[in-house]
C-alpha cells in the first residue's frame, strides 16, 4: 500500500495535536497498568474507574508539560526559522525520544508495581545506585517480561506513525504583525503550561503533588491508578528519602515508645460528637488567659471569647504545633502523623496506608465532615481529607453565596462559621467534623464593616485575631442552641504559630507554641495541668476519652494519661526539637546540639547539654526511639495497627 503524504497544518495546531497524542497514550498506559494489576485493586466500580481516569488527565498534563517544556518552547518562540525542515526534524526526534522515555517509565510500573505497591518515584535512582549487577538485573527482567518489550515497541511505532500523519506548513513570509501575534500566543501558552504544571490556578492552590490523587480515590493504594510514573518521578526529585534506623531491637523499641495504642479499659464507648476547630496562625502568645505572666500580669491578649471558653475547658501549660505550615497541621491533628523535614502529604510516603480519627469514628457509625472556606482544592485539603476518610467536604464551592469572600483566600470566617453551624445541624449524630479557619492569614484584612472594631497590637495579625475570636463567639452562640451541642467534645488548636512580639516567644519553643483546648459543654472537663502536649496527641486523647475499644496507630500520646515519659517533637531541617519534662533537647539522635531547662531558662539562653548528661541520655533514648519508629514505619508502610 502506498504511504499517504502527511497533511500540512498550522504550527500551533500541530503542537496541540502532538500534545494530545501524548495525552492519549498516557491514558492507554493507565488502562494497561490497571489491566496488568487488576487483581491488586478490588471493588472498583466502572463509574469509579471512569472518575479515576478523569482525574488522571490532570497528572498526565502536568507530567507532559515537564517532559515537553523544551519542545513547546522551540515551537512558540516568535521566529521564522522554526518552520525550516531541519529545525522541525530536530523537534520531531526530541519529542519522540523524550516521550518514549516517559512511556517506558509507565511501562516499567506495569510489572514493577507488584513488588512495591507504589508508583516508582525518584528514589529508584538511589535505590539501585549501589547495585553491582545492574546489567544482569536488566537481562533477568527482560527474560521475565519479554512480552512487555514487544508491547512497548509496538506502542512507540504507533506513536511515530501518529506523529508523522501531519507536518508543519511552511510560512513563506514573516511580517512584523506575525512577531506581535506570536509573542502574545507565546505568553498565553506559557500561562497555560504553568496552570497545567500546577494542576489548576488560584491564589491558594499549591502545585499538585502525589497526595492530590487522593481526591479521586477511596483508599491510598488506588492513587496509583490516577497517577503516572513520570509525574511521580518529577515531583519527588527533591523529596526527602528516609533511611532505615536500627538503634534498638523490636522488643526494646516498643518498650520505650510504641505508637500502637491499645484500649485502656472495658468502659462503654461514649458516642459524643467530636468537633475540631483549627485556627489559622493562632500562636499561644496572642491568647491572654494563657499568658498571665506577661507584662507583670497586665497582658490581655486579643481573644476575649477564647479566654472565657478556656475558663470552661481543659488545657495544658506547654502546648506545641508539630510544624510551621498549614499543610503540616491536618495530618498531625487528624491522622496523628507529624511532618519530618517536609510536609507529610507532599512526601513520597503520602500514599502509605494510614488511619485517622475520622476513619476510626466513621467505622463506629459517625458521619464525617470537613469545613474550609477556601476554594475547593486549596492547600490540597480536599485531597487529604478524602484520603483521611472524611465523607463530606464543605468549601467555597458548597457555600455558594457571593459577596462574602476576602478576595484572596476565601470566605470570611464569621459567615462561613455560621454556615458551618447550620450544616452541622443537618448531620446525623454522632458526627465528627473539622474546621480550618482562614481570615487570620496574611495579608491580614478585615471586612469593611469591622475595620477599627478590634484592638490593634504591635503585630498586624493581632487585630484579625479579634475578628476570628468574634466569629468563634458567634459560632458557639448559634451552636449552643442546637440539639447536638451538649453532646459534643470540641477541640480547639492552631495550625501553627505565627509572628511574635514578646521575647518569650522568639525562641525555638516559642515559635511552635499554640493553644490546645478541650471543651465539653455537657461534662465536667475543666482544668489545666503542667504537661507537654502537641498536635499529634489530639487524636489519641479524644479516642481514649471516648473509650475507643480497638487498637489504632498514632504517633502521639493521650494527654490525659499521667505517664510522665510523654514527649513532644517538631522538626526543622536536620535537627529535632524534643520536649520532655522540663527540658528541650536539640539533636538528631546522633549529635546532641543543645539542652535547655525551660522552667528555669524560658528564653533558652543557657545551653546545659554538657552539664546534664543523665537528662540528655534519657531524652536521646526517647528521641532515637521516635526516629526509628517514624522512619522504619514510613519506609515499610506500617502506619496502621495491623
Amino acid at each position: 500500500m502506498k504511504r499517504k503524504n502527511p497533511i500540512a497544518v498550522n504550527l500551533y495546531f500541530a503542537l496541540a495535536y502532538r500534545f494530545l497524542i501524548a495525552m492519549e497514550l498516557y491514558t492507554l498506559c493507565r488502562l494497561a497498568f490497571y489491566a496488568f494489576n487488576q487483581d491488586l485493586f478490588q471493588n472498583i466500580t466502572f463509574s469509579k474507574y471512569l472518575y479515576m481516569l478523569w482525574g488522571g488527565l490532570k497528572f498526565d498534563a502536568s507530567a507532559l508539560i515537564y517532559i515537553n517544556a523544551i519542545f513547546i518552547l522551540l515551537h512558540v518562540i516568535p521566529a521564522p526559522f522554526k518552520y525550516n525542515d531541519g529545525y522541525q526534524r530536530f523537534c520531531k526526534w526530541l519529542f519522540i525520544i523524550t516521550n518514549s522515555i516517559g512511556i517506558m517509565a509507565n511501562f516499567a510500573d506495569f510489572a514493577y508495581y507488584r513488588y512495591t505497591l507504589k508508583r516508582t518515584t525518584a528514589t529508584v535512582f538511589s535505590q539501585f545506585s549501589h547495585e553491582q549487577n545492574k546489567f544482569k538485573l536488566f537481562i533477568d527482567f527482560l527474560g521475565d517480561y519479554w512480552y512487555m518489550f514487544i508491547l512497548y515497541a509496538v506502542t512507540i511505532w504507533f506513536f511515530i506513525r501518529l506523529y508523522n500523519m501531519i507536518t508543519v506548513k511552511r510560512e513563506s513570509h514573516f511580517k512584523w504583525t506575525d512577531y506581535a501575534l506570536q509573542t502574545i500566543l507565546m505568553l498565553g501558552i506559557a500561562l497555560t503550561c504553568v496552570t497545567g504544571v500546577r494542576g489548576g490556578w488560584g491564589f491558594g492552590t499549591r502545585p499538585i503533588t502525589l497526595s492530590n490523587a487522593g481526591e479521586y480515590v477511596d483508599t491510598p493504594d488506588q492513587m496509583s491508578l490516577v497517577l503516572n510514573t513520570p509525574f511521580c518521578i518529577f515531583r519527588t526529585l527533591k523529596a526527602t528519602k528516609l533511611k532505615p534506623v536500627n538503634y534498638y531491637d523490636e522488643k526494646t523499641l516498643n518498650s520505650i515508645y510504641n505508637p500502637i495504642h491499645q484500649p485502656a479499659d472495658t468502659a462503654a464507648f461514649k458516642k459524643l460528637n467530636v468537633v475540631f476547630l483549627i485556627i489559622e496562625s493562632l500562636g499561644k502568645e496572642h491568647v491572654g488567659s494563657l499568658n498571665k505572666d506577661l507584662m507583670n500580669g497586665n497582658y490581655k491578649g486579643y481573644t476575649p471569647f477564647l479566654d472565657s471558653l478556656i475558663g470552661q475547658s481543659f488545657t495544658f501549660t506547654n502546648t506545641y504545633a508539630n510544624g510551621r505550615k498549614s499543610i503540616d497541621a491536618l495530618p498531625s491533628v487528624i491522622t496523628g502523623i507529624p511532618s519530618n523535614r517536609e510536609p507529610y502529604i507532599l512526601s513520597i510516603y503520602s500514599s502509605n496506608e494510614t488511619t485517622s480519627i475520622a476513619k476510626l469514628l466513621g467505622d463506629k457509625g459517625y458521619e464525617t465532615a470537613f469545613f474550609h472556606g477556601a476554594p475547593n482544592g486549596s492547600m490540597g485539603f480536599s485531597s487529604y481529607t478524602h484520603l483521611a476518610g472524611i465523607k463530606h467536604y464543605f468549601g467555597q464551592n458548597e457555600y455558594g453565596k457571593t459577596g462574602d469572600t476576602d478576595g484572596t483566600w476565601g470566605i470570611w470566617d464569621d459567615p462561613f462559621m455560621q454556615y458551618m453551624a447550620d450544616e452541622m445541624n443537618t448531620l446525623k449524630q454522632p458526627f465528627f467534623s473539622a474546621f480550618f479557619s482562614l481570615s487570620s492569614h496574611h495579608p491580614f484584612r478585615l471586612p469593611e464593616e469591622y475595620v477599627g472594631k478590634f484592638p490593634k497590637g504591635p503585630l498586624p495579625v493581632q487585630e484579625i485575631f479579634g475578628y476570628t475570636d468574634m466569629a468563634l463567639r458567634n459560632f458557639f452562640n448559634k451552636a449552643s442552641k442546637m440539639p447536638w451541642y451538649n453532646n459534643t467534645l470540641f477541640v480547639l488548636c492552631a495550625d501553627h504559630a505565627t509572628l511574635s512580639y514578646f521575647p518569650e516567644y522568639q525562641t525555638t519553643p516559642g515559635y511552635y507554641s499554640i493553644p490546645i483546648v478541650f471543651y465539653y459543654p455537657g461534662g465536667d472537663l475543666k482544668g489545666k495541668t503542667d504537661k507537654i502536649v502537641q498536635q499529634i496527641d489530639i487524636m489519641p486523647t479524644v479516642l481514649n476519652y471516648l473509650n475507643y475499644d480497638k487498637p489504632y496507630f498514632a504517633l502521639g500520646f493521650d494527654a490525659f494519661n499521667k505517664n510522665p515519659d510523654n514527649f513532644a517533637i517538631n522538626n526543622n531541617d536536620n535537627f529535632f526539637s524534643f520536649y520532655q519534662g522540663d527540658y528541650l533537647l536539640i539533636g538528631d539522635g546522633k549529635i546532641n546540639n543543645a539542652l535547655y531547662n525551660l522552667k528555669k531558662d524560658r528564653l533558652t539562653k543557657n545551653n546545659i547539654v554538657d552539664q546534664e548528661p543523665a537528662v540528655t541520655e534519657k531524652m536521646n533514648k526517647y528521641l532515637r526511639a521516635f526516629i526509628q519508629q517514624y522512619n522504619n514505619r514510613m519506609i515499610e508502610n506500617k502506619l496502621t495497627a495491623k
